[in-house]
């Protein structure tokens, strides 16, 4: 069955924009034919097209599934690197995986200060409808990192970093179970220790995610499934 993503479908029941085209152009859907559309708020849609154009694909409900989410929510946020190659492969990823927020900051070190949102958004759609899931990972840039930190208030907070005097224990061990998470990735330049000394200040616990040393995407792809292994680990 085709897989479609709309939001706000509820108000609309219809595919518009490149959705529409999609089903209309690609596709060549004709009237009677079933489709599957999520709106990326936990909610799927059984449906049968009425009619199709290229700008509007009328459809029918039949069914509606809603989602549970998860019990817990992950953030990871970090230093876009200056390869958007790498950033991209990250997003997608970690929307397969399965990731609440990935938000972009900018610190002294950073390799790149801007973002290209809107393909990383079409590219998060594109990993959502391939791995069957209803809901999209906010995707924003929160600018620069000495203003972010103090706005982060979700239950556990953690900045990934190894210090030269000792080695913290690993995110696997300090994450709690079924807790809102926000883990934060430095550049390939790291942090300063003004940055890490700020992250201290407001309650943030330093980590590790390993014994190598990690690409600044793959760290945040590693953060990210470690937190949903706490969780599955910790069911009884």
């Amino acid at each position: 069955m085709h897989l479609f993503y709309q939001p706000n479908f509820s108000e609309l029941s219809a595919l518009i924009d490149d959705e529409a085209f999609h089903a209309a152009k690609v596709l060549r859907l004709r009237e009677g034919e079933a489709v599957r559309v999520t709106d990326g708020q936990g909610s799927w849609y059984d449906a049968v097209v009425q009619s199709s154009t290229p700008k509007r694909c009328d459809l029918k409900v039949v069914q509606q599934t809603v989602q549970t989410p998860r019990n817990y929510r992950i953030e990871v946020a970090l230093a876009p690197t200056k390869n958007m190659d790498r950033i991209e492969w990250f997003v997608e990823k970690a929307t397969e995986i399965g990731i609440d927020t990935v938000s972009f900051f900018y610190t002294k070190h950073s390799e790149r200060r801007n973002m290209k949102l809107e393909r990383l958004h079409k590219i998060a759609v594109s990993a959502m409808k391939q791995s069957l899931q209803a809901f999209l990972p906010h995707i924003r840039e929160v600018g620069d990192f000495g203003k972010y930190v103090p706005t982060v208030n979700t239950t556990q907070k953690f900045i990934a970093h190894l210090p030269e005097d000792k080695i913290p224990a690993h995110l696997l061990k300090k994450a709690g179970f079924t807790q809102n998470y926000t883990v934060v990735i430095g550049p390939e330049g790291d942090f300063t220790e003004a940055e890490i000394q700020l992250t201290q200040e407001h309650g943030f616990e330093m980590v590790t995610l390993g014994n190598t040393r990690l690409r600044t995407e793959t760290a945040a792809l590693v953060a990210c499934q470690t937190l949903h292994l706490v969780n599955i680990i910790s069911q009884p």
